[in-house]
């Protein structure tokens, strides 16, 4: 973060021109003016009428009151329909002369406002205000009604079995979502403004008996101090947040699912949701909250086992299978078969790189066709894909460039880590790969142990909010056991206890 002596340095290095907004800002922050032109003028100023195009100002007459009035309103973001409907036509029609503004208008909520400032945070929420001639104060319609995309399913998180709904990019809908699932009086979704400039604000969602206050008092006080004009969305508000911001780890969940953020919910997590999001946050977050799939719980106790069985399996696999070949290939050859050892040298009679330049070369080759599979256009994602990786390793083989156990190391390897649904710690495994790579290629097996065990000490020092990274594992707490491998549900009796919930046990735990 910059602080102001550093800002002000900074402007004087690079002689950047200073434009003082002391004049707008007392704009804003005066009352609102009796006298209607005066007004409308002031907004018509900081709205850039008529040159803004999209901002309208309705001036009418109320009807048997007699008196002047105004509507603003951003019709990009406004129902105009509702605008028209509910605010312009029975202020035209009124046929009470003793009726308030407030009973003559048919929004659904009706809130006054004495600011500058606050009418033009309410009317770039796209809610209407009203201005009325004599009055010091203006009316506040919620008429608000952004564009988005209709509920689909989840891309990233794509289960078989299970509900198929996700969150899109209205934070509204997905507020709707979850309450869907959790109908209970004390879920409390709180708003905090987290930004200076573009005034977006993230919500704060949680269930008022379940959550540690000090837990959510930390996280919000978090969220209020940071300092950005705009942070536009959850992935770079999770950057702004969480704690080690160089870590490979993530330490924040992030889920496009409704169903996974209502049981974190339930267990006394907080999750947060934003506009333009198609996803939630989920903190504070463990290992085992990345490594787990909404799935396991809804399969049948062996299926989901057996399931993450093979996630885990497949998660050493990508981790751990070229670098064991590269170790053994250059330093432990005794490990291996004598008729495999000499088919393996068989085929890398004609290779001109060592072991570890082969694996090096193919994991490039690689992550470079991931990659542009997914930045392609979807018809052509797959092609690129399967052709690519067909081409280049059949010529690869053909030109003694690299040897055939390499292909079928590296695809393996590759293979597996798609099995890591996660797309943060999915980065994080395949960035790991290459390290514990390098360490077999110097150091062979021993160096793979030493990098483990490592990485095993650094896990346990990582904390999520407070929360130990590998709780309940390390170290131990009252939990519902579901880490490596899942329970029966009738079993999952408490919450996790690293949480410190206000109500350990689940009330289906009573009986």
């Amino acid at each position: 973060m910059w602080t102001p002596l550093q800002r002000k340095k900074l402007k004087q290095k690079l002689q950047l021109p200073e434009r003082s907004a002391s004049k707008d800002i007392e704009l804003k922050e005066q009352s609102i003016s009796p006298l209607l032109n005066d007004c409308l003028s002031l907004f018509k100023n900081i709205y850039s009428v008529p040159d803004n195009k999209d901002v309208q100002i309705r001036e009418l007459t109320i009807n048997k009151l007699e008196m002047q009035a105004a509507a603003v309103f951003i019709n990009t973001i406004a129902d105009t329909k509702e605008v028209e409907d509910r605010v312009i036509q029975p202020l035209l029609l009124n046929r009470d002369e003793n009726k308030q503004i407030t009973d003559i208008v048919t929004a659904q909520t009706v809130k006054t406002v004495t600011i500058v400032k606050d009418a033009m945070a309410e009317i770039n929420n796209g809610n209407t205000v009203v201005f009325v001639e004599g009055m010091t104060k203006c009316f506040v319609l919620n008429t608000s009604n952004f564009q988005s995309r209709a509920i689909s399913n989840a891309e990233d998180e794509v289960i078989l079995k299970g509900p198929k709904e996700a969150f899109n990019e209205k934070a509204v809908t997905n507020i709707s979502l979850v309450r869907k699932k959790i109908r209970n009086e004390n879920l409390i979704v709180e708003s905090v403004e987290i930004s200076k400039r573009s005034k977006n604000e993230v919500f704060v969602l949680y269930i008022k008996d379940l959550v540690n206050d000090e837990l959510l008092g930390n996280i919000k006080k978090r969220l209020s101090s940071l300092n950005a004009d705009a942070i536009q969305n959850l992935s770079l508000l999770e950057q702004y947040i969480e704690e080690r911001q160089l870590s490979l780890f993530p330490s924040i969940l992030y889920t496009e699912r409704p169903d996974r953020a209502a049981s974190f919910l339930e267990d006394g997590h907080i999750v947060l949701l934003m506009d333009n999001s198609p996803a939630s946050l989920i903190l504070p977050a463990t290992f085992w909250s990345f490594f787990h799939t909404p799935e396991e719980h809804y399969l049948r106790f062996p299926f989901g086992n057996i399931t993450r069985a093979l996630r885990m399996a497949a998660l050493f696999i990508a981790l751990f299978t070229s670098a064991i070949y590269v170790s053994i290939t250059n330093y432990h050859s005794e490990m291996i078969p004598p008729d495999l050892l000499l088919a393996i040298a068989s085929t890398r009679e004609k290779v001109p790189f060592p072991a570890v330049v082969e694996i090096l070369i193919m994991e490039v080759a690689f992550e470079l066709i991931r990659e542009a599979g997914l930045r392609v256009p979807n018809p052509i994602g797959p092609t690129i894909g399967i052709v690519g990786a067909l081409i280049l390793g059949e010529a690869a083989v053909s030109a003694n460039i690299i040897s055939p156990i390499v292909i079928i190391v590296v695809a393996l390897g590759g293979l597996c880590s798609f099995s890591v649904s996660d797309i943060n710690l999915n980065y994080a495994v395949r960035f790991i790969k290459f390290i514990f790579i390098s360490a077999a290629g110097i150091f062979g097996i021993y160096g793979m142990t030493a990098l483990f065990i490592m990485g095993i000490f650094y896990l346990v020092s990582l904390k999520s909010f407070g929360v130990p990274y590998l709780a309940p594992l390390s170290p131990k707490y009252v939990s519902s056991g579901d880490t490596m491998f899942r329970t029966l549900l009738k079993n999952e009796v408490f919450r996790p206890g690293y949480l410190k919930p206000k109500d350990i046990v689940k009330k289906g735990g009573e009986n």
